[in-house]
């Protein structure tokens, strides 16, 4: 989750493509702002990652924890 305009989203952004681009793993970004609800839950705290769609961390990517995670 990330929004527009948001430098910590853009290098969370950096990070799970590159991990898991490594991994080759499938991931997505959806903007925060695109959808009341999501605002609501994850606005405060973006950047979120998600992993099967429940939620890993926010506002920094730990690289060891994610990796592990996608390795499940």
């Amino acid at each position: 989750m990330s929004r527009e305009g948001c430098h910590a989203c853009a290098d969370a952004i950096a990070d799970v493509r590159r991990i898991c681009d490594d991994l080759g793993v499938p991931w997505s970004v959806t903007d925060v702002d695109t959808d009341d609800e999501l605002r609501a839950e994850y606005g405060d705290q973006v950047p979120v990652v998600l992993v099967d769609g429940a939620e890993h961390g926010f506002w920094k990517v730990e690289e060891q924890r994610l990796r592990a995670a996608l390795a499940r």
